[in-house]
């Protein structure tokens, strides 16, 4: 269980990015972080992991909370929270695998880390992760060579290369076409299902945090005005959210680009049921 307790984050310029914000993310939850530009979703997931440094409130990790930890407590907290990022934070030089081993730079002795001598039980699993993504095949391939979406994956991968027990991801489809945006929010979702990973996703594209996550939380300017299903983001709460906008116009755009009948959300409840 994730718990984010009145969180606040000022910077010294006096500005508020986050305004004293609540929640409660369940195992097996995901959740879609959405709001305007500036809202904080981004501080708000970096703050969780203390890539920022909260100015007030707690976050707890089960028992552990997150925000009272030493340095070196801090960097082994790290260890069950794996983050994928926008940009996919990959070293470009270094291979596909030698990428997903990274996940366990936590785990292993410097001299480890230093020279890439993985134990083996690691590099089998990146293989498996590898497999997982559909990467199997570009294991050996250095990182610049690979697409927008192959990379994604590569982060996916790397960040379950750490038997995390909590997924943060910052905007993973911001630079990906629609198909491929959806190929990475269906994977995503399909293994947080598999392994019961509670996961927070900060996404600007509200259809497909509405398709692809159980919950939403919305943010403006550093408060949280909305926090419940996807099928309760009608206009009232994306105008609270976002302003007033044409929301009608931008559902019919929405359904015009869906694959087929069913949204992919529908579509993962059927087979969940006949699982």
């Amino acid at each position: 269980m994730l718990t984010i307790e009145g969180l606040t984050k000022t910077y010294k310029t006096g500005d508020k990015a986050l305004k004293g914000v609540s929640a409660q993310v369940p195992p097996g939850q995901v959740v879609g972080l959405i709001g305007p530009s500036g809202a904080g979703k981004s501080t708000l997931i970096r703050c969780i992991n203390r890539l920022v440094e909260p100015s007030a409130g707690s976050v707890r990790l089960g028992d552990v909370d997150i925000t009272r930890l030493s340095r070196g407590e801090l960097r082994r907290a790290r260890r069950r929270i794996g983050m994928i990022f926008q940009e996919y934070a990959l070293v470009e030089r270094l291979t596909v695998m030698e990428n997903v081993l990274s996940g366990r730079l936590g785990y292993v002795p410097f001299w480890r880390s230093f020279t890439r001598k993985f134990p083996p039980e690691s590099v089998e699993k990146a293989f498996a992760l590898l497999d997982r993504v559909g990467l199997s095949e570009h294991a050996d391939k250095r990182a610049d060579a690979l697409s927008g979406g192959q990379r994604q994956r590569v982060g996916i991968a790397r960040a379950l290369e750490q038997d995390p027990e909590l997924l943060l991801v910052d905007e993973p489809t911001a630079s990906l076409d629609p198909k491929t945006s959806r190929q990475i929010m269906r994977l995503i979702l399909e293994v947080c299902r598999e392994r019961g990973l509670p996961a927070i996703i900060n996404i600007h594209d509200v259809v497909l945090a509405q398709d692809f996550t159980q919950r939403i939380l919305g943010l403006r300017a550093g408060e949280l005005v909305f926090d419940g299903p996807p099928d309760a983001l009608d206009e009232a709460a994306l105008t609270k959210i976002y302003g007033e906008e044409d929301w009608t116009a931008m559902r019919r755009k929405a359904a015009e680009d869906e694959p087929g009948p069913q949204s992919e959300r529908e579509m993962a409840e059927r087979l969940e049921g006949l699982s």
